[in-house]
């Protein structure tokens, strides 16, 4: 019998991209957003694509790859000037943590995304569960370490009829070097295509980790 999974769960080392940029379409992405949220001043919308190589580097979900995206939000900020976010897409290739993600409010449905560096160029794609091909980014990267991070983030789901807002804690490493080179939307027909970003490219924040650990989730409380 397969074992419950039960919160909180530990990620370590997770190869990560994640980043932030201005939307083409601001009211089509803050239409996502339920009653009672509100965009951040600055429209920001982001997306993390990472992969876990391996079942050791969780507590029990096992091997998985994801990507998650949404909306920066006002007044939910944690940790000084990080944000509070809010899932709109979260696409992931373990069936089991989809369905542990999905139980908790979160957006949850199949996926898959990869990871690629090759000349100190990361390329990270995200297929859709069907194997539609959602977006492709590129990035600069570098194996230098420029600094060790710790925090939180705070992500804001819905549950129950109302809104919940959880804090996922994490330290990792973040390379130096870091650009975003190109962000692609490959699909225009589906959902997600409301949060493409703005020409030219304005990228608001980001990193590259190759090393990042997290607890899933951590304290959960109604908003």
């Amino acid at each position: 019998m397969a074992q419950e999974l039960l919160p909180p769960q530990l990620i370590t080392n997770a190869r990560m991209l994640y980043f932030c940029w201005v939307p083409a379409d601001p009211e089509a992405s803050a239409a996502l957003l339920p009653t009672g949220l509100t965009p951040a001043e600055d429209k920001a919308i982001y997306i993390n694509q990472y992969c876990v190589d391996t079942d050791a580097q969780t507590s029990h979900f096992g091997a998985y790859s994801l990507t998650y995206m949404g909306l920066d939000l006002d007044g939910l900020n944690v940790d000084g000037d990080t944000p509070g976010r809010f899932w709109t897409h979260y696409f992931n290739s373990n069936p089991g943590m989809t369905a542990y993600a999905a139980e908790r409010g979160i957006p949850a449905e199949a996926g898959k995304t990869e990871l690629a560096i090759e000349n100190d160029v990361l390329t990270a794609t995200t297929a859709a569960g069907d194997g539609t091909l959602l977006f492709r980014t590129k990035a600069r990267v570098s194996d230098a370490i420029a600094e060790s991070v710790r925090g939180h983030l705070r992500y804001i789901t819905q549950s129950g009829g109302g809104l919940e807002s959880g804090r996922y804690a994490y330290v990792g490493d973040i390379v130096a070097g870091f650009e975003i080179q190109s962000l692609e939307f490959l699909a225009p027909n589906h959902p997600t295509y409301a949060l493409r970003p703005a020409d030219p490219l304005e990228i608001t924040f980001g990193f590259y980790s190759p090393a990042s650990s997290f607890c899933y989730p951590g304290g959960v409380e109604p908003l």
